[in-house]
């Protein structure tokens, strides 16, 4: 059963240091995009998260963000000045290398010196984070995240085999009028030959031969049927395959086009044509939904 790139979980959790919240979110990408905002002490876990992620889930662009509260993740913040001066001599150091070599840099202002890590120092760098309950709940919400993509995955399932069963039945449609218009293409066919013999003293051989072959190959669109239908077949497996398919379903959505697209030029005939558009516009609709396929 397929499953759909878009979800969103939660989880929250408390302990005796601090309580948290827990969010991801996720959209449809070519391949996985994984952006986390975690609270800079839980950084040495990014590369942890990440491998969970990338265990539970092959595409999508997907973001986590973690936020601690609480009397620990809201402690005052303290100048750390020898951090501070650090900076500022680096600063100077690198103004004075730029003038030098005859470069001018913008002078720094305090809220710049402010920002870089290290120079705010929160008092909740001295109490322990429970760790391992936090990364249980990344577990939850993983869990949580797949069963949303499972479950948007089956109602996109419903609404691609809707799109599918009419590329179906159009292309059946168009079996039938090719058909019906067999004798009428084989007509216009002995007139077109008729047509080249009565002009070809003089001519190439090998060329009349390949014009006579041409016009021949522009009247039958039974092999572009034929793909169209082996097509869906194929889409038909995909749907039941288990795993991410996403990227075959858009290869085969590409080859649909190409299909439809060469027997709207091959039609001939108006009715024809009308199935070819039609055909068109499905496979257009079906392939918007199948960019949301893991």
């Amino acid at each position: 059963m397929i499953r759909s790139m878009t979800a969103f979980a939660s989880e929250t959790g408390h302990a005796e240091t601090c309580s948290w919240a827990l969010e991801m979110r996720g959209v449809n990408a070519k391949g996985l995009d994984i952006r986390l905002r975690l609270p800079e002490r839980l950084m040495p876990h990014e590369q942890a998260i990440r491998a969970k992620i990338s265990k539970a889930f092959s595409r999508g662009n997907i973001s986590v963000t973690l936020r601690l509260e609480g009397e620990s993740a809201a402690a005052a913040m303290q100048l750390d000045e020898d951090v501070l001066e650090a900076y500022i001599l680096s600063a100077i150091r690198v103004r004075t290398i730029a003038k030098n070599k005859g470069l001018r840099l913008a002078e720094a202002t305090a809220p710049d010196y402010l920002a870089l890590r290290g120079v705010m120092r929160s008092d909740a760098e001295e109490v322990s984070l429970p760790e391992a309950d936090i990364m249980a709940s990344f577990d939850a919400a993983i869990a949580s995240f797949g069963e949303m993509r499972d479950f948007e995955g089956a109602a996109l399932n419903l609404v691609l085999r809707d799109h599918l069963a009419k590329i179906a039945t159009l292309t059946a449609e168009a079996a039938k009028l090719a058909e019906a218009r067999k004798d009428q293409v084989a007509s216009q066919l002995k007139a077109n030959l008729a047509r080249v013999m009565d002009n070809v003293d003089g001519a190439d051989a090998d060329r009349v031969a390949q014009e006579l072959a041409l016009l021949a190959v522009k009247a039958d669109v039974s092999e572009e049927i034929d793909r169209l239908t082996a097509h869906v077949v194929a889409t038909e497996v995909l749907l039941e395959a288990q795993g991410p398919v996403g990227r075959k379903l858009d290869f085969l959505m590409q080859e649909f086009n190409r299909e439809a697209n060469t027997l709207c030029s091959k039609a001939g005939a108006a009715d024809l044509t009308r199935v070819g558009l039609d055909l068109k516009a499905v496979i257009d609709q079906m392939r918007e939904q199948v960019q949301n396929v893991e």
